[in-house]
């Protein structure tokens, strides 16, 4: 098996990947994991899918292609200028809203349906509002993180961050976990109950 042979890379993904570039941006998401999301939304016809920390929005792009037309996603983050960027590659795809705003906040104030996916690539929802996120998981659904092997971009200590995320999500009872040392180290759990 030749996991590098990815056939269906969305169009727009080589333009995001040189403006990430372009802007020095050093904290895209792994491919693979863009792959990955797009297998897991594809699983879920009418879904309703959250991700916290737009980025590049190259998760993004994977996320969207794998939805159908009648799903929805939001996308948060706190940087104007990536929302900006989302903004200009996306701006026609009326399943998606993009939110410019401190996640913590705006998990504080949420209050509409549930969702069958939360990707967390940013601090909110993986390492603060964690109880607050896996409450806004319809069960059957998806809890997905990354960057969970240490990376060169992590500040000092993160390490402990990280473990302890792990031994957190370990010892919940109503989510079945696996963790993958693959791509950037990555977590799926799913709501059983």
């Amino acid at each position: 098996m030749d996991q590098t042979n990815i056939l269906d890379t969305p169009q727009v993904y080589p333009e995001l990947l040189a403006k990430s570039k372009e802007i020095g941006f050093t904290m895209p998401s792994d491919m693979y994991i863009g792959t990955f999301l797009k297998t897991l939304v594809s699983s879920k016809p009418n879904g309703n899918f959250l991700e916290l920390g737009t980025g590049m929005s190259l998760s993004l792009a994977w996320m969207l292609e794998g939805m159908d037309m009648s799903s929805k996603l939001i996308s948060i983050d706190n940087d104007e200028e990536l929302i900006q960027i989302a903004k200009d590659f996306f701006a026609d795809d009326q399943r998606l809203q993009l939110v410019c705003a401190d996640g913590d906040v705006w998990l504080s104030q949420y209050n509409g349906e549930k969702f069958d996916l939360i990707f967390a690539d940013a601090w909110p929802g993986k390492y603060s509002c964690l109880d607050e996120v896996l409450k806004l998981i319809k069960v059957g659904g998806f809890y997905v993180i990354d960057d969970m092997r240490k990376q060169a971009n992590w500040p000092v200590g993160h390490e402990y961050n990280a473990s302890s995320l792990i031994k957190v999500l370990e010892a919940k009872e109503d989510f079945t976990i696996t963790k993958m040392d693959w791509s950037t180290g990555v977590i799926v759990a799913v709501k059983t109950k």
